[in-house]
């Protein structure tokens, strides 16, 4: 985008912690299925640094930023100097501190290292436990699935993506998730990981006891914010940002999933893009370019599986709902109205319409006229 909007205003330098260019993490889930190969994935490919100049550093994580000398040190002792600094240190996953998590076998779902370690690991064809039943978890169960292993998943609450789904919705998904093969255990509460050097099975605290040689933790992320905090930035639960995602430093920018606005953490990727124009407007020269966060949509990567919801759709007084329910062709829409604006959707099994029920959210269109059609 900033080079888009000012082609030549600044020399740029980055720092990548990861061995490689930038890809589409959204896109690792059908990597870890066997849809896509990474090369499928690479946004940018080394070509496209060279093209626009810029100094690109992979493998290479900062370790200190000083605010006073306007310079970030690196971890392999390489200090270089900012005039505008831009902290897109994303997240990091939540490990569950229970015993035995250290152990071999034990994964996160981030990045690309993580998915070629559960590629390796499912070469055994042996038994895989996922602990999370979100986006990312059902992701993971199912690629695991199509390589191979026997895979369960655990997930705390009553029902699947409980804060993107309601109830009826989490059910059907259950059903789909339980039809391709894999078992699913909600309100399970994992009390340990059990094994001597690597992970052996999962040991729940109503005394279920899962083999698993694999285990993948995704139940959820925090802001990566450390680096901001150790050098004096105002950190809450990421990294605090006004309107023109500066931090409290006007010097220094904050993009992604370690940032926080209008007392928000955001974990999907649409508000990250409307956050990067933001702030290349900003070192372009345009002081009036600002972020407000607006409705996000989510959808499952899973082929097969047809899944939107977008907006709010918890139960209120003051609302009213349109709900749509057709079980044996496995259709569920539902439309949460208040003051006849449309504020939520969540559709299961046919979700073409979603798009435009989206935009309808964000814009916040009065829908009394079409009451009849919706």
């Amino acid at each position: 985008k900033l080079f888009e909007k000012a082609p030549g205003t600044y020399d740029v330098t980055i720092f990548n912690a990861e061995p490689r260019v930038n890809y589409d993490r959204i896109m690792l889930s059908p990597v870890l299925s066997g849809e896509k190969t990474f090369e499928q994935i690479v946004i940018h490919g080394d070509g496209w640094y060279v093209k626009h100049g810029v100094t690109l550093f992979k493998g290479t994580s900062i370790t200190q930023i000083d605010r006073a000398a306007k310079t970030v040190t690196s971890a392999r002792g390489l200090t270089v100097p900012y005039d505008k600094l831009m902290i897109a240190t994303g997240s990091l996953p939540i490990i569950i501190p229970v015993p035995g998590h250290k152990l071999a076998g034990v994964l996160s779902y981030r990045d690309l290292d993580d998915v070629q370690a559960m590629l390796i690991a499912a070469k055994s064809k042996g038994n895989a436990v996922v602990i999370g039943g979100g986006l990312l978890g059902l992701e993971a169960a199912v690629g695991l699935k199509e390589q191979g292993m026997d895979v369960t998943v655990l997930h705390l609450a009553p029902t699947l993506m409980e804060r993107q789904l309601d109830v009826p919705a989490g059910s059907l998904l259950q059903a789909a998730i339980e039809a391709r093969g894999i078992r699913v255990i909600t309100r399970a509460n994992t009390k340990a990981i059990l094994g001597e050097k690597k992970a052996e099975a999962v040991l729940l605290d109503d005394g279920t006891r899962l083999p698993a040689d694999l285990v993948v933790m995704a139940v959820g992320i925090k802001p990566n914010a450390q680096l901001a905090k150790d050098a004096g930035i105002t950190v809450n639960r990421g990294i605090v940002v006004d309107e023109t995602m500066r931090t409290s430093d006007p010097d220094i920018f904050a993009v992604g999933e370690c940032a926080e606005s209008h007392a928000q953490v955001f974990g999907l990727v649409a508000p990250l893009y409307e956050m990067a124009g933001v702030i290349a407007a900003q070192l372009a020269g345009d002081p009036t370019a600002i972020f407000r966060p607006s409705a996000v949509a989510t959808k499952l990567k899973v082929t097969g599986i047809n899944l939107f919801s977008a907006g709010d759709f918890a139960d209120a007084k003051d609302r009213e709902e349109i709900v749509l329910r057709d079980a044996a062709r496995g259709v569920y829409k539902r439309l949460v109205l208040k003051d006849n604006k449309l504020i939520g959707a969540v559709m299961y099994g046919d979700v073409a319409d979603g798009a435009w029920f989206f935009d309808l959210i964000k814009k916040g269109s009065e829908i009394t006229e079409m009451r009849d059609t919706l």
